[in-house]
């Protein structure tokens, strides 16, 4: 029993969750290639936004008192900018950085003049940053890391915690989620039904209090559809497969493409997205004991 307490018993246990499709569902939405693909299809949707609950979230950080007029926050994996941008709103100065330049030129289209002194783009990947080089230690006085794949190890999850003087946020799936698009293709390609169990969240959280900080938590059930070509939805699923399969280009295409006409009405494409998220914020001076 004493094991679940110990720091290295998370950090192993996390390093060592390599066996099932979680793991390799992650590799293939780990790449910028896929989220380059995926960019253009985000933020059509209203409901995909509100599903963001950005004005709970703002809730959240004021009520941890991590939400301040010219707080200097860093946010890793900023994808299209919901939140950096609601936090420039507000008076922080944000740095937000993202691997995706897909990501980052959706981002920039949408900054008004008001917030562009706040804001601070970069086009990097967390896990290739060297935090002692570029001065970061310490030098946030918070720290974001929203459904990211920058912190999906134990290693960048330190260096994001190292980063910040006051404290940290971050979302991820705690549930399984329904991607019929995926599983289905998956089954072809992979020749296996299915298995994503998303634990990475579960993993953090745990590790956290292993090391003294017990975080606040909150979940939310999200549900939206977010609609693309075929086109978009072939670039995005080649980019996935490419990182998780051994299948060549012109195996993938000969799968991938006749399936995605088949269930396309008028050349559009429905995706669903349903799932639990969590959300964990903590303060990094309040440690126990």
């Amino acid at each position: 029993m004493d094991n679940i307490f110990n720091k290295e018993f998370w950090i192993n246990e996390w390093e060592n969750d390599k066996k099932d499709d979680t793991y390799n569902v992650h590799k293939g939405f780990s790449t910028p290639e896929y989220w380059d693909k995926a960019a253009g299809t985000y933020n059509r949707n209203k409901k995909e936004v509100l599903s963001r609950r950005l004005e709970k979230t703002l809730s959240f950080f004021k009520r941890s008192d991590l939400l301040f007029k010219g707080m200097n926050v860093l946010e890793i994996g900023c994808g299209t900018g919901n939140v950096a941008i609601e936090l420039a709103k507000y008076g922080a100065q944000v740095t937000a950085l993202d691997f995706s330049e897909g990501m980052l030129e959706r981002f920039k289209a949408t900054i008004t003049p008001d917030i562009k002194k706040n804001i601070t783009i970069l086009h990097e990947d967390w896990h290739k940053i060297n935090i002692e080089e570029k001065k970061w230690e310490n030098k946030f006085d918070f720290v974001i890391a929203f459904m990211s794949p920058g912190v999906a190890s134990p290693k960048a999850f330190f260096n994001m915690m190292s980063c910040s003087k006051k404290g940290c946020a971050i979302r991820g799936w705690a549930a399984k989620r329904n991607h019929p698009i995926l599983s289905d293709l998956w089954e072809k390609i992979m020749e296996t039904s299915l298995e994503d169990k998303p634990q990475s969240i579960l993993y953090k959280i745990n590790l956290l209090f292993s090391m003294g900080f017990f975080p606040e938590i909150t979940f939310d059930t999200i549900e939206w559809d977010q609609n693309a070509t075929v086109k978009e939805e072939f670039g995005r699923q080649m980019a996935f497969f490419k990182k998780v399969s051994k299948k060549t280009d012109t195996q993938l295409e000969k799968i991938i493409r006749p399936y995605l006409e088949s269930i396309s009405e008028n050349n559009q494409i429905v995706r669903k997205h349903k799932g639990l998220t969590a959300t964990a914020v903590w303060k990094i001076d309040s440690k126990y004991p």
